[in-house]
């Protein structure tokens, strides 16, 4: 079962979100839509990224909207994914305009779920095309969909201590109209924590618990017992923030930089070396609005996000998933 989320990321006017889903493999694709345009930013924090065409948001750098923004899985081979959505974007005449030809812009993300289902699937460029046809401004699926089709929480102890996430969205309505959104795809080597009570709600499972216990003092006594070893990058957090304000690139920038807070209160701990920590931003310019506004609304609904990709995903792959230790669904705290 997928949930949905009336406040998602497709709250957001001029946004789509399409999935593609492989559901045996347990990998998958996430495209998030922007055809007539959005300037478009990225803040990078973790130390073993996956990305394709970031470079080119940054301040300084010619391109200035983007017309897509993908989130996979597969690892660096799911990249390959972004050739469907390019393919897609082209055969509809939108793109940047280099004269002989439109260029669609799609930066794109990856995590790592190759140790969770069949290593050997992974999204392709008909999956990404196969995502975009699916692309609906409709309330956003969650939990084990696309890009979080294979995302885990807690793999400090190895997989098979783990706990499945997936796919989360959130939302807020501010006056006047404005609106800022995000859509998170949660594959931490941490734990994912409820932002407002700190209940673990998805990571690591002690040998003798069968619920989440707190990495630190995990982490702590491997340390002491001097068994704490290099971690393999098999983790990540990736997601979109989109907002309908109208800022500049640089301000775009600022709020991606701003809504990796998020990540920084819903998952424990953050930015680690075996984390690829990306999050991508999105601004339509329909609205003035103040970056610092968007940019502290970026950063709480990313939080919530997250959170809500531990809470709509359901076991698989053999790992339980909150609503199987908890009895619950959804929205926490």
């Amino acid at each position: 079962m997928t949930g949905k989320n009336s406040g998602g990321l497709t709250d957001v006017p001029g946004i789509r979100v399409g999935h593609a889903t492989d559901p045996v493999g347990l990998t998958g694709c996430t495209v998030v839509l922007c055809e007539e345009g959005a300037v478009g930013g990225v803040d990078q924090r973790g130390g073993a990224p996956g990305t394709r065409e970031t470079d080119l948001l940054r301040p300084m750098h010619l391109v200035e909207r983007v017309h897509g923004v993908l989130l996979t899985g597969g690892s660096a081979f799911g990249l390959a994914a972004a050739d469907g959505v390019v393919r897609y974007l082209e055969e509809r005449g939108v793109g940047f305009d280099a004269g002989v030809a439109k260029v669609p812009i799609v930066p794109a993300a990856v995590i790592f779920d190759l140790n969770l289902g069949d290593p050997t699937a992974r999204p392709d460029a008909a999956m990404g095309y196969a995502a975009c046809q699916a692309a609906t401004n409709g309330p956003v699926a969650e939990g084990n969909v696309g890009a979080g089709t294979g995302a885990s929480a807690g793999k400090l102890l190895g997989i098979l201590r783990a706990m499945k996430t997936g796919v989360g969205s959130a939302a807020v309505h501010l006056e006047d109209g404005l609106v800022v959104a995000a859509l998170m795809v949660a594959n931490p080597f941490g734990n994912v924590v409820d932002p407002r009570s700190g209940l673990i709600l998805a990571g690591v499972r002690p040998p003798d618990m069968e619920r989440p216990a707190d990495v630190l003092p995990i982490l702590q006594f491997l340390h002491e017992q001097g068994v704490l070893r290099p971690f393999p990058a098999t983790n990540t957090v990736i997601g979109v923030v989109a907002t309908n304000a109208r800022l500049n690139k640089e301000a775009v920038n600022k709020v991606a930089q701003m809504a990796q807070d998020g990540i920084a209160r819903a998952v424990r701990p953050a930015h680690t070396m075996y984390d690829g920590d990306t999050l991508f931003a999105l601004a339509t310019g329909e609205k003035p609005a103040d970056v610092n506004l968007v940019g502290a609304f970026a950063a709480e609904t990313v939080a919530q996000a997250i959170a809500r990709a531990a809470t709509m995903a359901e076991s698989a792959g053999g790992l339980p998933a909150y609503r199987d230790l908890f009895g619950k669904v959804g929205n926490v705290g």
